[in-house]
């Protein structure tokens, strides 16, 4: 039987017998046993009624959420000439084209978000191995593959959030730090409940969200509930 330390074994107990609370009471209780050595970021995973093997169940999108996410996202973009310029005025950590190619193709990725003008599509193409599995690749329907560089750079350092329901119909995402205050977190959680109700697939039969779980990154995790967390 496996031996919990201390602060994990309060946890636990804290939260025991614990399960489909209000969205309020989930971040109160979650704050209150984040207490790593480090700033927890606060998670969110919804298990929604999709089969992602069929196109027309896909759920995919993004989020600004209005508090940001307390992360520090680094950006790559591929681009040439005037707009790798933007690129790079607007805040981006890396920029390039065939350079920033051989670069990932070596094995190092340094960056959070990956964003490409049109033109450069066929250079990123040959990485969708390698930035696909990461959900790094550039993606017109997120925002990533734009002529808008600024736009697109600015939004990923100001705390947008893309999301994609993985198999089993799995959404997850990172939505704040435990240090955040409990009103800036409720706001953020319901921002990106109501992103991903809003993406609800046309193929999407019965339930759409069926349960919606929120922990800290060293904290045990507890239910919410869906109407009150789905509630604007």
């Amino acid at each position: 039987m496996a031996k919990f330390g201390k602060r994990t074994r309060a946890a636990r107990e804290a939260f025991a017998g614990k399960e489909d609370l209000t969205v309020e009471a989930a971040v109160a209780l979650i704050k209150a046993n984040a207490n790593a050595k480090f700033d927890e970021t606060v998670e969110i995973a919804m298990n929604l009624g999709v089969d992602t093997r069929h196109a027309d169940q896909m759920v995919r999108g993004v989020v600004g959420l209005p508090n940001g996410t307390g992360k520090t996202m680094r950006v790559a973009v591929f681009a040439r000439g005037a707009k790798a310029d933007e690129a790079t005025a607007a805040g981006a950590d890396i920029v390039g084209a065939e350079d920033l190619m051989e670069t990932i193709l070596s094995g190092k990725i340094e960056f959070d978000r990956c964003i490409a003008t049109p033109d450069m599509m066929p250079v990123v193409g040959r990485l969708g191995k390698i930035l696909g599995p990461r959900n790094l690749m550039p993606n017109p329907k997120v925002g990533t593959v734009t002529m808008d560089v600024k736009t697109a750079v600015e939004a990923a350092k100001g705390g947008e959030v893309q999301f994609k329901a993985e198999k089993g119909g799995v959404v997850h995402a990172g939505v704040g730090k435990a240090s955040f205050d409990e009103a800036k977190l409720v706001e953020n959680i319901k921002a990106f409940v109501s992103a991903v109700a809003k993406a609800k697939p046309t193929g999407a039969k019965g339930t759409y969200m069926k349960k919606i779980a929120l922990s800290s990154t060293m904290g045990p995790g507890v239910t919410v509930n869906v109407d009150n967390a789905a509630a604007e």
